[in-house]
């Protein structure tokens, strides 16, 4: 099925991620890259299932449900341990900032050309510094492990 070629790639990219890095950055880092990647490796796949989804059969639904659920439980998984870790501000809502980050990478379906303006690795560090920026606390924002976060 057309979605389950991305959806099942950033699954394992995400479960490979939270197995190899300590770091909730480096993990959230690492799941932002794949997301985004994503979208240049399978943009026809997702933009057929985007504009076709409301025609799949329930038990078709059921299947991809249940792992984007997975992918995103995992996300705000490592935004926890992020808050807990303090290197993400506590203040923060952690399903609200997960479902924002989701839906920021989501929409790059809508816009994005393998021969525009930035390269797919350009557009993963805007994204990068703009949810980092908004999510870091101070500390973190300073740790020098994570200069390279920045664009």
């Amino acid at each position: 099925m057309i979605h389950d070629y991305f959806i099942s790639y950033v699954l394992l990219k995400a479960n490979e991620t939270i197995k190899t890095y300590s770091s909730p950055t480096d993990k959230l880092h690492n799941i932002i890259q794949s997301f985004v990647k994503a979208f240049d490796l399978y943009k026809p796949h997702i933009t057929v299932f985007y504009q076709e989804s409301k025609y799949l059969l329930p038990h078709h639904l059921e299947s991809i449900d249940q792992k984007r659920d997975r992918y995103r439980d995992i996300i705000l998984e490592v935004i926890q341990e992020g808050i807990d870790f303090g290197e993400f501000r506590k203040e923060l809502s952690v399903s609200i900032t997960g479902m924002s980050i989701i839906g920021m990478i989501n929409w790059t379906y809508k816009w994005y050309k393998a021969d525009g303006e930035k390269t797919i690795e350009e557009i993963t560090c805007y994204f990068c510094d703009i949810i980092f920026h908004a999510i870091w606390t101070e500390e973190a924002k300073r740790n020098p492990a994570y200069e390279a976060y920045h664009c």
